[in-house]
C-alpha cells in the first residue's frame, strides 16, 4: 500500500519502517525503505513489464489536467511475449480493480485515436478495431483526482461518476494522437500489433461459428465435396487437393479409398497474402479447406488435431495449375506454417504427356522429360504416339492413380521452408525468410511482382501462354 501511494504522488517521499520481530519467514517485507519515484506511474509501468519484450520503444505515459478541474496521470505499453497484460486504475489513490468510468473513457480515446492514424495511413483493417484489440493486453497504470467521486457498492471497486469518462477521454485523446504522429515508427508498429489481435479475435470468432454449426448439424462437420478416406486416425491418410470437379471426380474413382480423401476445389483460390481476414473467412474454398483438416488456422493452430499425415496439392501440368498450387502454398505458409515445417505438405507431379509405340506406354512430366524420352527409350521407334492431357479430368482413373497417386509409382515433391541460399531452415528463421518471398510475389505490391519478372524473365524458356 505504501509503495503504491509513492508511485500515485509523484516524487513524494515516504520512509518505511517496520519491527523486524514482526516478520515472518521467507517475508521479503524490508525493515528499513525509502519509496520515492520520480516518475509516477511510468515508473510503476517499468517495473511491472520488467524485461518482457514490447510493441513500441516508449511507452505512452504523461498527466494532465482535466476540464472538471481533475487530473489524470497514465502509462501504457503493450508487451508482445504472449502472455495476458494487466490494469491498474486508481480513482484519488483508491484501487478500482473493477474499472469503471475513467477506464472507458482512456479506452475510448485509445480506440478513436488508433483509427485515426490508421484511416490517415489508408489501413482498411483500422476500421475492424476494438477497445479490448488497444488495451486487451496491454500494461495500464491509470489514475485519475476528481471531486466527489462516486463509487459502485460498499468495497468502492468500480468508478460510476459519468463525467469522468468524458473528462479522461477529452484529456487522452489529443495527447494519444501527438504521441502517435511525433512517433511514426512506433505508431506503425502499435497499428500492426493491434491489427494482429484484431485478426486473431475475427479468427476466433469465425471458429467458433463454425464449431457452433457443426455442433447443430452433422452434414456442416465436413465439406459436402469432400470424399474422405474410411481410416479414423491421421496415420497414412492423405488429403488431396484437387483442381475442379472433373479432376476430382477421375481422383475419387482413382484413390485407395481407405488412405486417400480428395476435396475439389472450385477455381483459384483466394490469394490470402493480400485479402482481409473477413474475406477470408467468407470464401468458400478457404473454409471448405479448415473444415476437413479441422486442426484451425493462425495462432490458433493446432497440428495435433489435424485429421491427416500429408496434404498433397494436385493440379494440372500448366500454368493454370501452377498459379493454383501457387496460391495454395501461399494459404498453408500464411495459416499454417507449422505443416510445412513438419513436412506435411507436397506437390503431386501429374504427367504432361503420354508417348507409347509398340505396345510400350511411358510418361513425360514436361517437354524436356518428353524429349528425353524420345531420344532414349523410345530411340529406336520409328513411330511414337505422343498425347498430351489437356488436364487430370482428362486422363482416365487408372492412368491417373499408376501415373499420380499410387504409392509405389507416383512422384511428390515435399514443400519446404529455406533461406536466400536455398538451405532448408526451420522455426522463425525460415518463416522470415520465406515470407519475404511471399511478400515480394503474392503480396499487395504488384510493383514487386513486376520488378522479379524483369529480373528473371531472362532465365525463362518454353513459355506455357
Amino acid at each position: 500500500m505504501a509503495r503504491s501511494k509513492a508511485y500515485l504522488y509523484k516524487g513524494v517521499k515516504i520512509r518505511w519502517k517496520c519491527d523486524p520481530a514482526l516478520l515472518k519467514d521467507g517475508d521479503e517485507t524490508p525493515a528499513e525503505a525509502e519509496l520515492q519515484f520520480p516518475g509516477g506511474l511510468q515508473d510503476f509501468l517499468a517495473a511491472s513489464i520488467g524485461e518482457r519484450p514490447v510493441a513500441t520503444d516508449m511507452p505512452f505515459a504523461g498527466d494532465a489536467a482535466m476540464i472538471d478541474g481533475g487530473r489524470v496521470e497514465w502509462a501504457l505499453s503493450w508487451p508482445v511475449d504472449g502472455d495476458d497484460g494487466f490494469t491498474h486504475s486508481y480513482c484519488n489513490t483508491i484501487p478500482t480493480p473493477l474499472g469503471g468510468s475513467h477506464e472507458n473513457g482512456f479506452r475510448t480515446a485509445l480506440l478513436r485515436g488508433l483509427k485515426s492514424y490508421g484511416e490517415f495511413k489508408s489501413v482498411k483493417k483500422a476500421a475492424q478495431i476494438t477497445g479490448d484489440d488497444v488495451v486487451g493486453a496491454s500494461g495500464l497504470m491509470l489514475s485519475c483526482f476528481i471531486k466527489d467521486p462516486q463509487f459502485q457498492g460498499q468495497t468502492k471497486e468500480r468508478l460510476e461518476t459519468p463525467d469522468a469518462q468524458r473528462a479522461v477521454e477529452a484529456a487522452i485523446k489529443d495527447r494519444f494522437e501527438s504521441w502517435l504522429t511525433s512517433a511514426p515508427a512506433n505508431a506503425d508498429a502499435l497499428l500492426e500489433h493491434v491489427i494482429e489481435r484484431t485478426d486473431d479475435r475475427l479468427r476466433r470468432r469465425a471458429e467458433r461459428d463454425v464449431k457452433r454449426k457443426t455442433a447443430t448439424s452433422r452434414k456442416l462437420r465436413l465439406p459436402g465435396k469432400l470424399a474422405d478416406c474410411s481410416l479414423p486416425g491421421p496415420e497414412g491418410c492423405e488429403l488431396f487437393l484437387v483442381e475442379g470437379d472433373s479432376a476430382g471426380g477421375s481422383a475419387k474413382q482413382a484413390r485407395n479409398r481407405k488412405t486417400q480423401a480428395i476435396l475439389p476445389l472450385r477455381g483459384k483460390i483466394l490469394n490470402v497474402a493480400n485479402a482481409t481476414v473477413e474475406k477470408m473467412r467468407a470464401n468458400l474454398e478457404v473454409q471448405d479447406i479448415l473444415l476437413a483438416l479441422g486442426c484451425g488456422s493462425g495462432k490458433n493452430y493446432d497440428h495435433d488435431k489435424l485429421r491427416y499425415e500429408r496434404i498433397i496439392i494436385m493440379t494440372d501440368a500448366d500454368v493454370d495449375g501452377a498459379h493454383i498450387a501457387a496460391l495454395l502454398m501461399t494459404f498453408f505458409f500464411q495459416e499454417m506454417p507449422q505443416l510445412i515445417e513438419r513436412g506435411g505438405l507436397f506437390l503431386a507431379q501429374p504427367p504432361l504427356f503420354r508417348l507409347s509405340a509398340g505396345g510400350e506406354t511411358h510418361y513425360a512430366k514436361d517437354d524436356a522429360h518428353r524429349e528425353e524420352l524420345l531420344a532414349t527409350t523410345f530411340k529406336s521407334k520409328k513411330k511414337v504416339d505422343i498425347s498430351r492431357f489437356k488436364g487430370l479430368g482428362e486422363m482416365p482413373p487408372t492412368q491417373l492413380r499408376d501415373t499420380t497417386m499410387a504409392l509405389a509409382s507416383r512422384t511428390l515433391l515435399q514443400v519446404t521452408l529455406t533461406d536466400a541460399g536455398g538451405e532448408q531452415v526451420q522455426g522463425l528463421e525460415g518463416r522470415r525468410d520465406s515470407s519475404d518471398l511471399v511478400e515480394r510475389l503474392m503480396g499487395k505490391k504488384p510493383e514487386t511482382r513486376l520488378a522479379f519478372i524483369q529480373e528473371n524473365a531472362k532465365f525463362a524458356q518454353n513459355l506455357d501462354i
